[in-house]
């Protein structure tokens, strides 16, 4: 069994995209998958779309069991709606999933350094769980930055960084969207696992 979890360069880099895209995947391969979503706010959007991803048709309540209906960082939106949670529970949910299924892929919120509470970020929590982390790369101008940073961060914290995917958000490709590929390879010592491209509907597993 092995499980993973999934950032992001931002907001928009494509995660749940991609995550649906590798769910997919792994369940023609026959494993049971599922997908983890432990911290939404704003719309569940992205939440109804893991749950269908999912083997063994899974609830949206246990794909995602904290939601804000503030569109904002999990922090923020807790304080604006005066209320609570604790990361030991939600780590909780991530072990249930992980006892009935083969492959866990969790999808954090935002970027890899959102915060979660007043002292706590995103990154914090995946270092709680261990778990190898790929980075889903928004292909465009400027993301060369964002991806380095975020992979030196998770490999400073004593994690794995499994690999990068470049997601092409946009249908057009750039001189930048064509060579980043090649300065991330030259920069990081991870590998670049998939280029997924806009509007793809499969990717293959193992990466």
């Amino acid at each position: 069994m092995s499980h993973y979890f999934i950032t992001g360069t931002d907001t928009d880099a494509g995660k749940t995209y991609v995550t649906c895209l590798l769910l997919e995947a792994l369940k023609r391969e026959g494993k049971r998958a599922a997908g983890f979503k432990p911290f939404v706010c704003g719309s569940r959007d992205d939440a109804i779309h893991l749950a269908n991803a999912s083997r063994h048709g899974l609830t949206v309540e246990e794909v995602n069991p904290v939601w804000f209906k503030v569109p904002a960082a999990p922090y923020a939106a807790a304080l604006m709606e005066n209320r609570r949670f604790e990361l030991n529970d939600v780590i909780a949910k991530f072990y249930e999933l992980a006892q009935t299924h083969d492959h866990v892929l969790i999808e954090g919120a935002g970027g890899w350094e959102v915060p979660l509470n007043e002292f706590s970020t995103m990154a914090d929590f995946a270092q709680r769980l261990a778990l190898p982390v790929i980075v889903v790369v928004n292909n465009k101008l400027g993301c060369l930055n964002h991806t380095i940073l975020t992979v030196r961060n998770i490999q400073a914290r004593g994690l794995t960084c499994a690999g990068v995917i470049l997601n092409y958000v946009q249908e057009e490709r750039d001189a930048a969207s064509i060579s980043n590929r090649m300065v991330l390879e030259h920069f990081l010592d991870v590998p670049v696992l998939a280029e997924v491209m806009h509007g793809e509907t499969e990717v293959e597993w193992p990466l």
